[in-house]
């Protein structure tokens, strides 16, 4: 039997909070938690927020404040007072201009009409008698002011010795750090039950690096006089976080990779993860992504495209309200009536093993991937307009949930998880494809969660947003509300959907599955079929026997105690993130190759090399 790419242990951090222990997906269903959960994801916040002690009324409105999407704060930059370069054309009066600087900052090629004379070894007088353009800079304020922030007090590059990188590769260094600590097992020992090529990475970003410490740096170097550094350009590829994974945080010697799909990036590099396992290429695979896109550079562009919502066009929407500043909390309104998305930073991690060795290791069983699907949209009139490819994706999706969990189970306990950006082509378009398909299979109102609406765009990492929120609603038994909005718009499709704006209780145990959509900028679509941890048991035990299921349900205690031994020492900030520089590195002479295998000092499995004929057929 193939085997089963089950989820063991998740991490990461986003505007609702640290994803593993399902406290991003607490936050965001915080007032319909119990007292005593409510509670504990609040503490979990003010450990993450760096604000200890008492949480009374006042310590958890702040977190509630400085938490899911808001106005841009300090720690990025102040909306209201960004810098640029204004260009001037100055045209000298009264026979010239005069002035005094440094000899050493004289231009290379002096700019016509510059007369340089000598005033002392280190001062120059400059002459200029003609019109001529210089830069001064300037501040102006930017058209859009919210974003999906990382809680405020929480800053990666504390956590441990960052060096200059870029805030996308320290969010990932946190997130798989998170994501290995919520397993609840050791990975040093995890690692040892199996060969070194057989644990897989596949992680990065959907735009690169782009803060001054990577891309942004390198780029703007030149325009602003300084020199580039030896960090710029390396640390600015986009699949640099799969690279410090494994160097620093895995040590892995695996497959590794990155496929970029804008949007969709976080689903393409699940189903990178997902075949791997489902054929035998890895027992262990790491995927994610993480996005650090809150420069005013990347709000520049998405704001030229009219993609974002702008403080006016929110101003516009509650006109009837009569607000003074924009409701920046409610920026984005998926299926309603919306102007725009809005941009968010973060990352997410994703561990799956095969069945076999979860349930051999003890291993937790958040659910497990049945598929993704991956479409392009054909020919398109407009880079940049939704197309037909998601239709396919998303009908693949839900036939392959029919196949795994039965027609009535599709119908009675599913439900999706939307892309859901916020914008008006997205709520016509997407809300179409969700309801052609649940008219097809016989689905009457189809729940439907959005929950860019709390946490806001994180670009590549979105599907990862999406597919840990899902593990919560499981855990939880509670759907998320499209809380931003009162009403769905008119052009939205909803016959046969139900856009809830209320939280939907469903039970723990009463949904079997779950589809995750995406929909990529240039025709990068993927939806996800992902099943729920009673279906997979119901799976295991079909395919182990009850003997074998028993003896996982005595092993996985113990690891569900060391999960939470973790969860209770981040809050209490006693955990350290993982980050093993210059830590056991492997030179030349610790490697042996035989005819059989590769064998390397330290690994506890050789690296076989009796490797099947691919040109041969099976019997």
């Amino acid at each position: 039997m193939a085997r089963i790419p089950v989820i063991v242990s998740f991490g990461g951090v986003n505007a609702a909070g640290r994803s593993s222990g399902h406290h991003a997906y607490r936050r965001t269903v915080i007032d319909a938690l119990d007292q005593t959960t409510a509670a504990a994801t609040w503490r979990a916040l003010a450990g993450l927020m760096n604000r200890p002690g008492d949480l009374d009324e006042a310590g958890c409105q702040y977190l509630r404040e400085h938490t899911l999407i808001r106005r841009l704060e300090p720690q990025h930059f102040d909306p209201g007072n960004v810098a640029w370069n204004r260009r001037l054309a100055i045209e000298p009066a009264n026979g010239g201009i005069a002035f005094h600087m440094a000899r050493r900052n004289v231009p290379t090629a002096l700019p016509e009409g510059w007369q340089v004379t000598e005033v002392d070894h280190r001062t120059v007088r400059v002459d200029i008698d003609r019109r001529f353009e210089l830069f001064i800079e300037d501040h102006r304020p930017m058209e859009v002011s919210a974003a999906g922030q990382l809680p405020t007090g929480f800053d990666p590059q504390v956590l441990y010795p960052s060096r200059s990188h870029p805030r996308g590769l320290q969010m990932a260094v946190y997130g798989a750090s998170d994501a290995l600590g919520n397993l609840g097992l050791d990975w040093e020992a995890v690692a040892a039950r199996v060969a070194p090529d057989q644990v897989s990475c596949y992680a990065g970003s959907a735009m690169g690096q782009l803060d001054a410490d990577s891309n942004g740096g390198l780029i703007a170097s030149r325009f602003l006089g300084r020199r580039v550094t030896s960090k710029h350009l390396a640390l600015g590829f986009a699949d640099m976080p799969a690279a410090f994974i494994n160097a620093y945080v895995l040590g892995s010697l695996g497959g590794t990779g990155h496929t970029m799909g804008a949007c969709a990036t976080y689903l393409y590099n699940l189903r990178q993860g997902m075949l791997d396992i489902r054929h035998g290429r890895a027992r262990v695979v790491l995927v994610g992504a993480a996005e650090a896109p809150l420069v005013p550079e990347i709000f520049d562009g998405y704001a030229t495209m009219r993609a974002l919502a702008t403080d006016s066009e929110l101003l516009e929407l509650d006109r009837d309200k009569g607000l003074s500043e924009p409701d920046w909390r409610r920026a984005c309104r998926p299926f309603s009536d919306n102007c725009g998305f809005t941009l968010a930073e973060g990352a997410q991690f994703t561990l799956l093993m095969d069945d076999e060795l979860a349930l051999e290791l003890g291993a937790q069983i958040h659910g497990a991937v049945a598929d993704v699907f991956v479409n392009a949209d054909g020919y398109k009139k407009s880079i940049s307009a939704p197309g037909v490819g998601n239709y396919l994706t998303f009908a693949k999706a839900a036939a392959m949930a029919r196949t795994v969990v039965g027609e009535e189970a599709l119908r009675r306990r599913s439900y999706v998880m939307a892309h859901g950006t916020g914008t008006p082509a997205n709520r016509r378009t997407e809300s179409r494809i969700f309801n052609e398909t649940a008219k097809a299979f016989g689905i009457e109102r189809w729940p439907v969660a959005a929950i860019k609406c709390y946490v806001g765009h994180t670009v590549g990492v979105a599907g990862g947003d999406q597919l840990h929120s899902a593990l919560g609603v499981w855990a939880h038994g509670i759907i998320p509300a499209i809380a931003t909005i009162d009403h769905i718009a008119e052009d939205v499709s909803a016959s046969h959907l139900q856009f809830a704006m209320t939280h939907l209780p469903r039970g723990v145990g009463e949904l079997d599955v779950v589809l995750i959509n995406a929909k990529g900028f240039g025709g990068n679509n993927a939806t996800a079929t992902v099943v729920a941890p009673q279906v997979v048991e119901r799976l295991l035990t079909a395919k182990h026997g009850v003997r074998a299921m028993n003896g996982w349900r005595e092993r996985v205690a113990h690891t569900c105690d060391r999960s939470a031994a973790y969860d209770r020492a981040v809050t209490a900030g006693e955990a350290e993130v993982i980050y093993r520089f210059d830590y056991d590195v492997r030179a030349d002479d610790q490697v042996r190759v035989t005819p059989a295998a590769v064998h390397i000092d330290g690994a506890s499995q050789p690296v076989s090399l009796d490797l099947a004929n691919p040109f041969e057929g099976e019997d």
